[in-house]
């Protein structure tokens, strides 16, 4: 196949992709506030497809995992071609596409990395893969991240009921949290948009080195960053709702200061990992968060069969994609007939799934229940008992009776 077809190809299958990253990962952000009242829905994906898009501009590095980690390439390792960049990108756009189905919040960080380990495995070898870059940089971080995240938002939500503790049993006691939900969940956009676009940012950088279009060691260039931060900012705004029922409400009831605390850790633990130089999937450190928060508040109970449904859809990121990723190789190493049946049957997997999802529609009317009134009122750390007070009975009126 001719050299610059397959890299036209490649680089939109890959903006595809970031939209998909976009939509999926809406929740992590915009679940809670929109799950507690603090935002309406289309204002909440409307403000993260904004942040999602500035969040793109703030940084320019290529993440080292996509270019020069988990994939050996370059000197004294293998030279990963366009073909197999697109096989793996393959794989991470449909296990992306069937976990949103299923309303599962999975991690399209790690569906990425499994299709292009699949695709390398396949293509070229085991010796293609790093897999201590594996264990180091995403398999360890994605046990610890979740856990990480669940025992900051645990205490964070006792916290913040025990600081508040004067309003338990009054209605609008911790209302005010909604508003700082509007911050906590804004920075938790921001943050990922200055994440998640350089992992696409990245493969098509990696794309372009490889096909010899680009020198290597260099950054995206600047069309590369406009692309892909327009590509998740509207993703990102076309919502994800199915994902956005699973944490706004699946997982457990949010209240507001258990909202407000649970974006406040996933944010922070988000950013302490960047500086530390970890790969985390922002979902799996959004649903920690999320169950963390439901432990810590005091009468509320986290659904743990959803939160193992969640925990399998993590198991198998991996090693799903990377077997779609891998099929997707095999396919393409027929020349071009093989990448023409591997568009082929991409397109027709899609198309189904989006028909299937058309029979059971998630909108954003009724993608979480709505919020009845504006009233918050739970327990922190004391059991409060709210006595009924009967009745008064009206005084006899002497004109009636002798009437």
């Amino acid at each position: 196949m001719d050299l610059t077809l397959i890299v036209v190809l490649v680089i939109a299958l890959a903006l595809f992709f970031d939209f998909t990253n976009g939509f999926h990962d809406t929740a992590n952000a915009m679940a809670t506030p929109i799950a507690t009242g603090a935002m309406r829905p289309k204002v909440a994906v409307a403000l993260a497809a904004v942040l999602n898009l500035v969040g793109a501009f703030l940084s320019t590095e290529v993440a080292k995992t996509i270019s020069g980690g988990i994939i050996n390439e370059g000197e004294g390792g293998v030279q990963i071609t366009p073909e197999l960049i697109f096989a793996g990108l393959v794989g991470a756009i449909i296990w992306n596409m069937v976990t949103w189905l299923l309303g599962l919040p999975s991690s399209s960080s790690h569906a990425l990395f499994g299709g292009l380990i699949g695709a390398a495995i396949v293509g070229v070898g085991f010796g293609a893969v790093d897999f201590l870059v594996v264990l180091d940089k995403v398999i360890l971080p994605a046990i610890i991240a979740p856990v990480t995240a669940g025992v900051v938002a645990y205490s964070a939500t006792k916290l913040a009921y025990w600081i508040t503790r004067r309003y338990d049993g009054r209605p609008d006691g911790r209302g005010g949290f909604r508003y700082g939900q509007i911050f906590s969940s804004s920075l938790v956009a921001l943050s990922h948009g200055t994440n998640d676009a350089q992992k696409t940012m990245g493969v098509i950088t990696l794309t372009l080195i490889s096909a010899g279009l680009q020198t290597a060691g260099s950054g995206p260039e600047p069309w590369v960053v406009v692309s892909c931060a327009l590509a998740i900012a509207i993703g990102t705004y076309s919502g994800g709702w199915r994902i956005i029922r699973t944490l706004g409400r699946g997982l457990t009831e949010v209240k507001p200061a258990q909202g407000f605390a649970a974006e406040t850790s996933t944010a922070a633990t988000i950013l302490a990992s960047s500086h530390l130089g970890f790969a985390l999937s922002t979902t799996q450190v959004a649903s920690g968060s999320v169950i963390g928060s439901g432990l810590g508040r005091r009468g509320a109970s986290v659904r743990w069969g959803t939160a193992g449904r969640i925990a399998l859809g993590w198991l198998l990121t991996l090693p799903a994609a990377g077997l779609v990723g891998g099929v997707a190789a095999f396919l393409a190493g027929f020349g071009p007939l093989g990448i023409l049946i591997d568009t082929v049957l991409a397109v027709a997997v899609i198309t189904t799934i989006f028909v299937l999802s058309r029979r059971s529609s998630v909108r954003s009317e009724n993608a979480v229940a709505p919020v009845q009134g504006a009233s918050e009122v739970a327990a922190s750390g004391r059991a409060v008992r709210i006595k009924k007070v009967k009745p008064l009975k009206k005084p006899r009126d002497p004109k009636k009776e002798s009437a």
